[in-house]
């Protein structure tokens, strides 16, 4: 999602007003200090692994098998081929009268050296399993055999009904590519960006790079990844997010949206207590590991590492870094209206609180008439300052307001209830979706408590939002925990009954000195003209979808990048770098990859499309290569085989080191004019899109990654709708987010009339006029009709 702008600004984390920040640790040392925290949270995972009983054989299988092992000793039988015996020999003799409790236990001690040998060959067994990444390579829509027979050796070796957790420890570490490799995809990348003079003096940097650095780093780089969990993650953790110093707000934080066409309930209070007590139901069953894990075809399971820190969790700011704070549990919620912070309780004695009962808490805040306190309205933007302003303020807060700023940063997540309604409305739908999106990236400035891991805006018609933090996860986490928290609403009032016992939410009390208020004042102006200064637009496309992809035989998410090449090429002019994120969790801690989607055979494409003289058969065999090409770029990222995840370690490690390289340094000062992302619809059951087409997800965006460049997000709706959001930065002439918008819709029903199948599109598309536009937004009269917002 909003990672590419991090991904660029983190060499500016280290340096600090204009010098260059030492990074004074031996690079040995941080190895071995990455190491023991990747071991650190083994050894915690193993012991709460253990207690809820996710090793594919459970613990009722040691009774089983200690059991048997009894009754053959019983039986006159030795299964442990006198093992047994010379255990019995090696405990201590307690007397005659003792002499069977050896026995037991000596059958207790060989059943659990048994069991735990079988566990380690299936876990052994199924990590080797798992590192086999040909499947990924076959065609699309084929499966070859030795793929058919790995399928069913993992299901084999999977075990029955997996819990979250289940697979940790058998999914393979994330491999260290091969450096020449890396700098060879590296310099295939930017030729069709650079010109010829910038390209050959490239050539020559990393050439040179290979010659005198590259076999030193990347010894580093392979000790790291034999002694840690991931060579890779924590780092990217630590440098890309929590030493930047630039505000979360735009820059780092992502948003996604409700229903596109439904509202459930427009009473602002019931959707509330009904969204809230969906997500806490959902934090229940991540707590009980009860959530299946993520599995792709089915069977490969994806790491699930990043699901720990959704509740309870804060990024505190620091002066040079920032850390993550995560709770164990925390029974309470932080809520802001107008102005001023509560503190409401989500549980009783009794456990957790009805949906009526929490809708009951939050009507009692929308009826309180009390005033902000001084400097409290506008406190919350100073999470949307540089950090190391924040970190200043906060310690002063830490000592004038600890009770209250702990009830904040100790709450399972933040909830704004905003004054204002939003989301899809008739009289103009295309505003209201761009203000919608807005509302959620920025808000006022003052209003989302951006520190927190994520917060839950609910409008005054009903409408939800979140917006989330990004160092701890990436979007397919908040977006699986996202899809039950709006999948699970019920209409008008909650259910259940009023509880009047309950006690009032807890107004909290900001004892605010006025030497604060300055820094307020300068983190609201510093926020206000940040969020003035972001140009969002969203808008559906329906004239096709998934569907008619699939039956063009070609990945849709390929489909799309290709056709965002075309549209950039039509808005700016000229190609330019191009960041699409792709997953890395078939690896142990895995989290991203860049697809460079930019590629000679898409420009290729672009050309012949531009090209008056080139024929559509000519153009879509372009298209086909183009696509081929993606995908491959696409299966590399996936198995750990990318270019900038190793580029950024090498970088790294080479700052420990002290050394320069002319060619890292290159590789870190490009910019990325077009940011992308695909937002998965992971749990299609909880959605029937053919019987009730209006409940789709309206997706999420976030903001641009560079001052001149475009982010642009896109969701598959059902599979005849696909919602794009772009983003960009008012202050630049050089760009317009509806004019790409509209570049895009022109681009896909171009490429779309490539295909026999969809030669009509463009035809009946083509040329709307302004009332006819509403079909980008409500595709139907029926939907216009039917639905309300």
């Amino acid at each position: 999602m909003a990672e590419a702008h991090q991904a660029v600004g983190f060499r500016s984390s280290l340096t600090s007003d204009g010098a260059e920040v030492e990074l004074s640790a031996p690079v040995l040392q941080e190895i071995y200090l990455s190491g023991l925290r990747s071991w650190k949270r083994h050894l915690l995972r193993f012991w709460n692994d253990f207690l809820t009983g996710v090793f594919p054989a459970s613990p009722l299988s040691w009774l089983f098998l200690f059991s048997t092992i009894q009754l053959s000793w019983f039986l006159q039988l030795d299964p442990s081929l006198g093992l047994m015996e010379k255990i019995k020999e090696l405990l201590p003799d307690w007397g005659a009268q003792h002499h069977g409790l050896r026995g037991v236990l000596a059958a207790a001690l060989f059943a659990s050296c048994l069991w735990g040998a079988l566990i380690f060959t299936l876990h052994v067994a199924l990590r080797l399993l798992l590192s086999y990444h040909g499947w990924l390579l076959e065609p699309h829509g084929a499966m070859s055999s030795p793929t058919k027979t790995w399928l069913a050796l993992v299901r084999i070796f999977s075990g029955r009904h997996p819990m979250l957790f289940s697979y940790q420890r058998s999914l393979p570490r994330q491999p260290v590519p091969s450096v020449q490799d890396t700098v060879r995809k590296y310099l295939e990348s930017v030729r069709p960006v650079l010109s010829d003079e910038d390209f050959d003096w490239t050539a020559v940097l990393a050439q040179e790079f290979l010659r005198l650095q590259a076999s030193l780093l990347q010894w580093y780089l392979r000790l790291k990844s034999w002694w840690a969990t991931n060579y890779v993650s924590d780092w990217w953790e630590e440098f890309v997010y929590l030493r930047s110093r630039t505000p979360l707000m735009v820059n780092s934080n992502y948003y996604m949206m409700d229903f596109l066409y439904v509202t459930p309930t427009p009473l602002q209070a019931a959707r509330a207590g009904n969204a809230v007590h969906a997500l806490l139901l959902y934090r229940h069953r991540l707590n009980r590991q009860e959530i299946p894990p993520t599995l792709l075809m089915g069977m490969r399971p994806l790491c699930s590492a990043q699901y720990e820190k959704i509740f309870n969790t804060t990024r505190v700011p620091g002066v040079q870094k920032d850390y993550i704070r995560h709770l164990c549990d925390s029974r309470h919620v932080a809520v802001f209206h107008r102005g001023r912070f509560f503190r409401v309780g989500t549980h009783s004695p009794n456990g957790l609180l009805s949906p009526r009962a929490l809708e009951q808490q939050f009507q009692r805040i929308l009826d309180d008439p009390s005033p902000a306190c001084p400097h409290e309205e506008h406190l919350a933007a100073l999470t949307a300052a540089p950090r190391g302003m924040w970190a200043e303020v906060r310690s002063s807060l830490k000592t004038q307001a600890a009770e209250a700023l702990e009830a904040v940063e100790g709450a399972a997540f933040f909830v704004s209830l905003d004054s204002e309604p939003a989301g899809l409305t008739r009289e103009d739908p295309a505003a209201s979706l761009d203000a919608y999106a807005h509302a959620l990236l920025a808000g006022r400035g003052h209003d989302r408590w951006f520190d927190k891991s994520f917060t839950l805006i609910v409008f005054s018609n009903g409408k939800l939002g979140l917006s989330v933090e990004h160092s701890w996860a990436d979007c397919p986490i908040s977006g699986h925990m996202w899809e039950v928290g709006w999948a699970t609403q019920a209409d008008g009032h909650c259910k259940g009954r009023p509880d009047p016992t309950l006690p009032h939410p807890w107004r909290l009390q900001w004892d605010l000195p006025d030497q604060i208020g300055p820094s307020i004042s300068l983190a609201l102006r510093g926020a206000q003209a940040l969020s003035a200064n972001v140009d969002c637009h969203v808008f559906p496309f329906s004239h096709f979808g998934k569907s008619f992809i699939r039956r063009c035989h070609l990945s849709s998410d390929s489909f799309i990048q290709i056709a965002l090449q075309l549209a950039h090429f039509r808005d700016r002019g000229h190609f330019c770098l191009t960041y699409e994120s792709a997953m890395t969790r078939l690896f142990l801690e895995g989290r991203t990859e860049t697809v460079r989607s930019c590629t000679r055979e898409a420009c290729s494409f672009v050309r012949a499309m531009e090209d008056r003289e080139k024929t559509d058969p000519q153009c879509l065999a372009l298209f086909r290569v183009a696509v081929d090409k993606h995908q491959a770029l696409l299966r590399a990222a996936m198995s750990g085989q990318g270019v900038d995840r190793h580029l950024f370690a090498l970088y790294i490690v080479s700052r420990f080191l002290h050394l320069q390289s002319p060619f890292l340094a290159q590789v870190y000062s490009e910019q990325w004019q077009l940011s992308t992302s695909q937002i998965p619809v992971q749990q299609m059951h909880l959605f029937d899109v053919h019987n009730y087409p209006d409940y789709v997800s309206s997706g999420g965006g976030f903001g641009p990654a560079d001052d001149h460049g475009y982010g642009v997000s896109y969701i598959f709706m059902g599979d005849d709708m696909i919602t794009f959001h772009i983003s960009s930065k008012k202050s630049s002439t050089k760009t317009d987010s509806h004019r790409l918008g509209q570049h895009i819709e022109d681009a896909l029903l171009d490429v779309a009339s490539l295909f026999q199948t969809g030669q009509h599109l463009k035809r009946r598309f083509r040329g709307l006029g302004e009332e006819d536009s509403r079909h980008r937004y409500w595709g139907s009269e029926a939907t216009m009709t039917s639905s309300s917002c």
